[in-house]
């Protein structure tokens, strides 16, 4: 009988009242005071993120050396960067980057909604030294980073990616142990990381795309 059972349970209540309502005006106001009864709100988990240590914990259990190394790096330096939706990052083409002053990525959000967000030098450093490892045209229109098939890669990709290079650096940062971590885990990263640093709210939420600073 947890607190999600409970809500299912009055949402199928709420539904056969709303029906009675329809086929039995004279009780519309009893059904009215059932309705009005509000939903019990289910424990809200903790939002999980990396800290600056962890973060770069994990990078550093990157083997750079190796060609998916290389795309593994590029790509978590992104996310953390730019805080983007995991589908925003794996639709980024080469041709999107702009890693001349002032250094910028071209996202497509939600409802088709562009933004440029900017890169630290660093990151636009890794994304040049990537493209030139890679062999890609910097106007390129396929996707930034793909699979071993060439194929774009997948949000389960970046998931698996996440998950296994977590693991490996839990040996240097034991505090990553029992982390319950996703790629949207990157994404309130960046926002923590950003409010820590003294950005304030409402550029942070242009940042990440929101459309409300709620």
């Amino acid at each position: 009988n947890t607190p999600a059972t409970r809500n299912v349970r009055l949402a199928a209540i709420h539904s056969f009242f709303r029906h009675v309502a329809t086929r039995q005006p004279e009780q519309l106001e009893c059904c009215q005071r059932i309705l009005a009864i509000p939903f019990k709100r289910s424990r809200t988990r903790a939002i999980e993120y990396l800290e600056y240590e962890e973060i770069q914990s994990v990078l550093g259990a990157i083997d750079r050396t190796k060609t998916d190394g290389q795309r593994d790096y590029a790509l978590l330096v992104a996310m953390f960067n730019t805080g983007a939706r995991v589908q925003e990052i794996l639709d980024v083409r080469p041709v999107d980057l702009q890693l001349v002053r002032p250094f910028q990525v071209r996202l497509v959000g939600k409802g088709r909604k562009e933004r440029l967000c900017p890169l630290w030098p660093e990151t636009a450093e890794v994304l040049r030294d990537f493209l030139v490892q890679q062999g890609v045209d910097a106007g390129s229109r396929e996707s930034l980073f793909q699979n071993h098939r060439r194929e774009p890669l997948t949000r389960f990709g970046v998931r698996y990616i996440l998950r296994k290079l977590c693991k490996r650096a839990q040996g240097t940062s034991p505090t990553l142990v029992g982390k319950r971590l996703h790629p949207h885990s990157m994404r309130h990263s960046t926002a923590v990381h950003l409010l820590h640093s003294g950005v304030d709210l409402a550029t942070i939420g242009r940042w990440l795309g929101h459309a409300s600073v709620n």
